[in-house]
């Protein structure tokens, strides 16, 4: 049983059969099933399943699933697996629990009807048409504004003719989404319409220009709001929105005075599922606290002064009262504080000035210096006649192409070093300024470097570059971790990682961190702020996508498995695993798990250390030059449009935004063909291997191919172009609203399904020094919810729907049309 989060009881019920009893009909189901799991003779009904039988949370998930086949015993989870690791104290759990009637088990999930492949081309026309007209207007207005800018002469006169150009272009950008949405749209409603349609192409543009707004920079910032404000979204005065993840359907959005929202929450006032997208309101009262990596979905509500823990999720029309506090996916109720921080004064005159100071700083500062230090730069540089020269055109000459080599070379060469010297010098200088576990009021000084600081040790080039390799380590250490006596284990982090501050963020000796992982060391209040240190113990292992507060609940020896919800109550856990949002203990490690343990001990791990070091330093070397590669055509191409700008007349403008599509459409094709030399052409193969295997390596190398641009064509035919390029066996008329899947090759998924916005299909898990992959599975017509994670060796069936920020944990069986949702998913759970 299941109690507070982080604890196990596993005191039998009443009436549960002592050791030496007679099996029930139950025991010996379960004991049958669990020994053709593990291929044994024969289960000890009072044997631990992962004690003492050796098995893992996948083969637990193939035994889970088998059980749930059977029409006579209620379903089986694996919480329920963890919470009772024998067969008669699973038995004894499972008696009490009614098998599921007609009138109370969930109705299976409504097929997605199938779609039309006449209107998914025609959609797709329209996209690329709202992308080129996009593209050929931007192309016209730079080419425009940059002749106005040289026609100027001397750096004064360029610094103003840069200012208003830019100015009246940034101006532009944010107004036009605001023009757009009310044009096409008018005014959000509760509505459903299908994918695909001429309502979705209204739907696809606004979100698009929304999430392309420079706007969503300024999250953070008074800016923001008015921003929000414009686009139809209520929301009352001290409201602190720090999350870029722009809301698409903006007037279902309600926010009452005084709520705080932190970074990373998905509010889209949408729903894809099914082939249809779903509009609903979200409604936030007044003074609401709302977490890091949080999901708020259509139809939720939370009272005055309620709060939502960080890795927590509301589904579809789930309304926290007023004043209660609630966390987990799904939420529930819970004592844990989540505001703790006290006020500071910060009313409307410090918003307001500011807001102003911002864009002051914006338009006189930041966008010359970007518009107008381009030109300069350009203008100064040598040995660039060929380049710049719009009298002649030289594109066929060998001097336009080597001039175009050594700009690219020296920009990308430029980019790196003074990138390292700004994300490693800047903020030392400046971090001084703010002192820890200080009270600091919003929208001050000491909130601008803060900011500031955030912002330039994120940058995500270098973490990129470093990690998944030894190199991470001294680059962190660099930027201003805290990494006590490192045990270096040649994947100690991966390529993804967000502070807040890396002055207190503090990581114990052998301790590996897969990717996604933010350290929230920055607490919030409405009119507050103050840096805490975060601190993982020793020894720990942390699976993907964790958000790790300042104050968690866990030291030494720990494992903590993928979305799992850090606690920040209770006792200090050590010695175990963390599973769940809220969490619950499960086994730190098995025996299965711990074959590979002597390739990371004395004389062999550091022979196969020094192995894989050299090669991630050749693979480093290999993705700078290739990324390098992408720069150079791409500065080809953009010079390509100036030289033939020149001698084009009125057509000249066009060519500069035809460059743009040539440049997305080169670079897309171009990491494709990448990948696919990678691979040798030849899909991937389930691995169950260790870290110190050269063939981990080189799938290892595979995560750091860019794929940032595929951002681009979210919610377009192009998309599934794309993975079928990379490998992914595809259906058709596929609806990806922002899915991730990390081996394309391992992943099939059926025709008319629906991937949410930041879901992930991830086949593979990196546990300590253990690698394993596997194929994944999606039927025909599923449905993925935002924010939801698929991992290694599922299979879902036709029509199956996995709810939003779910956690679908390896090896598990979706029965088709069946609804799951939950962290770790269910099929017992609202979905």
């Amino acid at each position: 049983m299941v109690g507070k989060p982080g604890e196990v009881t596993t005191t039998a019920p009443a009436g549960t059969p002592a050791v030496g009893d007679p099996l029930t009909g139950t025991e010996r189901v379960l004991a049958d099933v669990l020994a053709g799991v593990v291929q044994v003779d024969e289960v000890p009904v009072d044997s631990n399943f992962f004690d003492d039988l050796g098995a893992n949370s996948l083969v637990m998930a193939h035994f889970c699933a088998r059980v749930r086949k059977l029409p006579d015993l209620p379903p089986v989870s694996m919480r329920d697996v963890y919470g009772h690791p024998t067969i008669r104290g699973l038995a004894a759990a499972l008696s009490e629990a009614p098998l599921p009637s007609p009138a109370t088990a969930p109705e299976p999930a409504e097929p997605a009807p199938r779609g039309s492949t006449a209107r998914y081309l025609l959609c797709g026309t329209l996209q690329f048409l709202v992308f080129a007209v996009y593209c050929l207007l931007s192309g016209f207005v730079t080419a425009r504004g940059y002749e106005w800018i040289s026609a100027g002469g001397g750096p004064v006169r360029v610094y103003l003719r840069s200012a208003v150009f830019g100015g009246a272009v940034l101006i532009g950008m944010c107004i036009l989404p605001v023009v757009a949405k009310w044009v096409l749209v008018g005014r959000w409603k509760e509505t459903e319409f299908p994918v695909w349609s001429l309502a979705y192409v209204r739907f696809w543009t606004v979100k698009v220009l929304l999430r392309a707004n420079p706007m969503a920079l300024l999250a953070g910032n008074p800016l923001y709001v008015l921003y929000l404000r414009a686009l139809g979204a209520r929301i009352g005065e001290g409201v602190t929105i720090l999350s870029r993840t722009v809301p698409v359907c903006t007037d279902l959005l309600s926010v009452g005075p005084g709520t705080v929202v932190r970074k990373e929450s998905l509010i889209l006032c949408y729903r894809a599922q099914a082939g249809r997208i779903r509009t609903g309101p979200v409604t936030l009262g007044r003074d609401v606290f709302v977490g890091e990596r949080t999901l708020l979905d259509i139809g939720t509500s939370m009272g005055d002064g309620s709060q939502l823990g960080h890795s927590s999720a509301l589904y579809d029309g789930a309304a926290v009262p007023a004043g209660q506090r609630w966390h987990g996916s799904p939420a529930q109720r819970t004592d844990v504080d989540y505001v703790r921080v006290a006020p500071a004064d910060c009313g409307t005159p410090r918003r307001v000035g500011y807001a102003l100071l911002t864009l002051v700083q914006t338009l006189l500062v930041q966008v010359p210096l970007v518009v107008g230090g381009a030109y300069l730069l350009l203008g100064v540089a040598p040995s660039l006649h060929v380049l710049l020269d719009l009298e002649t055109r030289h594109v066929t000459s060998a001097r336009f192409y080597a001039e175009a080599l050594g700009l690219s070379a020296a920009l990308f060469l430029g980019f790196v070093v003074a990138g390292a010297l700004t994300v490693t010098v800047v903020p030392r200088l400046l971090a001084p300024l703010v002192r820890p576990d200080r009270v600091y009021p919003l929208y001050g000084f000491h909130y601008s470097v803060q900011r500031t600081v955030s912002r330039l040790t994120n940058i995500k080039f270098f973490a990129w570059l470093f990690g998944d390799s030894s190199y991470i380590v001294p680059y962190l250490r660099t930027v201003g971790y805290d990494l006590s006596s490192v045990e270096q284990t040649g994947s100690n982090f991966g390529t993804e990682l967000r502070h807040e501050t890396p002055y207190l963020a503090t990581v114990g000796a052998g301790t590996m961190v897969a990717d996604g992982l933010s350290l929230i060391n920055t607490e919030f209040s409405a009119t507050s702020f103050r840096l805490s240190r975060a601190t993982i113990g020793p020894r720990n292992f942390l699976g993907n996508h964790i958000a790790y507060p300042a104050g968690g609940r866990t030291g030494d020896n720990c494992l903590l498995a993928t979305k799992v919800m850090v606690p920040l109550d209770g006792e200090v856990r050590e010695g175990v695993g963390l599973l769940g949002s809220p969490c619950f203990e499960i086994p730190r490690s098995v025996e299965r798990d711990s074959r590979f343990d002597h390739l990371r001990e004395g004389e062999e791990l550091s022979r196969r250390l020094a192995a894989k070091n050299r090669y991630n330093l050749r693979s480093m070397g290999l993705f700078l030059f290739i990324r390098w590669l992408d720069w150079f055509a791409l500065t080809v191409i953009g010079f390509a449009a100036l030289d033939l700008y020149g001698t084009a007349g009125a057509a000249g403008g066009p060519l500069i935004g035809a460059s743009v599509v040539v440049g997305l459409v080169f670079s897309v094709g171009y990491y494709v063909l990448v990948e696919r030399l990678l691979t040798g052409f030849r899909p991937l193969e389930p691995r169950l291997c260790s870290i110190y295997d050269p063939l981990f390596w080189k799938q290892e190398r595979l995560w750091k191919v860019p794929a940032a641009h595929l951002v681009l064509l979210d919610g377009t035919p192009f998309k599934n172009l794309v993975w079928r390029l990379l490998g992914v066996r595809l259906g058709q008329r596929v609806f990806d609203d922002g899915c991730a899947i990390t081996e394309r090759t391992l992943t099939a998924i059926g025709s008319d399904t629906t991937l949410g916005a930041h879901s992930k299909v991830q086949s593979h898990s990196q546990e300590d020094g253990t690698f394993k992959s596997d194929h994944i599975t999606i039927g025909a017509g599923c449905t993925l919810g935002a924010g939801a994670l698929v991992h290694y060796g599922v299979s879902m069936g036709d029509g199956a729907v996995l709810a939003p920020d779910s956690f679908l944990m390896k090896g598990e069986e979706v029965p088709p049309r069946a609804r799951w949702g939950g962290n770790p998913a269910s099929g017992t759970r609202h979905a």
